[in-house]
């Protein structure tokens, strides 16, 4: 008589080693399961910041009403540049106590950081809280170019408010003054 083997013992053993790989699957793909679900959490998280700053640097845009040049008298240049200002809808209020002006232009660039505010609207402050507030910006331009910005020239103002919004406005002097106190530009 020949012995044979034992299947059942046989099919025990590979039962076991099944086990255990597929107890180490299970443990591995945990693990990455929880990689992923903390990747996903730290990228949402990035990804509500830049959302709100990006609606911050949308939304909160100043919007010029209107631009004016004061003329020097018996010069062809402009001395002061007011503008009227006011929040664009939708925007938080802007405080321009925070704001920065960058004046550039051919011959001078200059960052002013004190604005000089009045108020236009009944507006306590220089906050622009309401869609109807309007705050009137003066810029000296005497002090920024040693002298008027003539007629015909150009300068560039980039208005940066408390969020890091800005808005860009052009002012182009009209290339004739004389006789005028006040000019649009």
């Amino acid at each position: 008589m020949q012995l044979q083997p034992n299947a059942d013992a046989d099919r025990g053993q590979v039962g076991i080693g099944t086990l255990i790989i597929f107890i180490a699957l299970v443990l591995v793909a945990a693990v990455a399961a929880g990689v992923l679900v903390n990747t996903a959490g730290l990228l949402q998280s990035q990804a509500e910041d830049t959302g709100s700053d990006a609606q911050s640097e949308v939304s909160n845009q100043i919007d010029v009403v209107s631009a004016t040049g004061v003329a020097s008298d018996g010069t062809d240049g402009v001395e002061t540049i007011e503008l009227v200002v006011k929040k664009s809808p939708g925007s938080e209020p802007i405080d321009l106590s925070q704001a920065t002006i960058e004046y550039t232009s051919d011959s001078a660039s200059s960052t002013l950081t004190s604005l000089s505010t009045s108020d236009v609207s009944g507006t306590s402050g220089s906050v622009l809280e309401q869609n109807s507030d309007r705050i009137k910006i003066t810029i000296d331009v005497n002090s920024i170019e040693s002298g008027d910005l003539a007629a015909g020239e150009e300068a560039t103002l980039e208005i940066v408010d408390q969020s890091g919004a800005s808005t860009i406005y052009g002012v182009n002097v009209p290339d004739v003054l004389t006789g005028k106190s006040y000019v649009r530009v």
